[in-house]
């Protein structure tokens, strides 16, 4: 997954931080820092995310990404490893799945359906990146910003855990028939 265009913001005065019934103040003249495009991959089992920033994205940027990922022992003697991905053009396509399955026999893509691509779990991570470390954008050039999504990433790791989801498949069909039992009652009720 990647996140195109993060660009650095020097801002012309300082960012106002918020206070007690505050709102931040953010001064929207800057210079242009250049811009970078972050590329992530998410462990789920192991909350660990593998990030790197590249000056652009693209199939070369994504395999180097996967290169990352799969010299680590781990993934690379595993006998499948799944990359969810969404159909992003680095790596959309059957080219895509023939190009990842020659280079790593033991792994597997798997699309995300169209306009679903929340269902990419490092989506979330990208979500909290934005919330946390990239927000406001007052960055005085690109090191700056690769700097803190570097600290974040290591701070992520020191924190981070699993989650240990719960939900079964029984515990969904359950929810689906209390849906369906509500569907019916529903115009009963309003009848009345």
């Amino acid at each position: 997954m990647k996140r195109t265009s993060i660009q650095a913001r020097d801002r012309c005065h300082s960012t106002i931080p918020t206070g007690l019934g505050k709102t931040m103040c953010v001064n929207h003249d800057y210079r242009r820092g250049g811009a970078l495009g972050y590329l992530a991959a998410y462990d789920v089992h192991r909350a660990t995310v593998f990030g790197r920033c590249e000056s652009s994205t693209g199939i070369d940027p994504f395999t180097r990404l996967v290169d990352r990922v799969m010299s680590v022992e781990l993934y690379a003697s595993s006998a499948r490893v799944f990359w969810i991905v969404a159909n992003g053009s680095s790596h959309c396509g059957q080219a895509a799945i023939d190009r990842l399955t020659r280079r790593y026999p033991n792994a597997v893509m798997v699309h995300t359906p169209a306009h679903a691509s929340w269902l990419d779990q490092v989506g979330i991570d990208f979500s909290i990146v934005q919330r946390k470390v990239l927000t406001p954008n007052d960055f005085p050039n690109l090191a700056a910003v690769e700097r803190r999504l570097a600290v974040f990433e290591d701070r992520y790791h020191a924190t981070a855990a699993p989650f240990n989801w719960r939900y079964t498949a029984t515990d969904l069909r359950r929810h689906l028939a209390h849906l369906d039992e509500d569907e019916t009652t529903l115009p009963a009720q309003l009848a009345a």
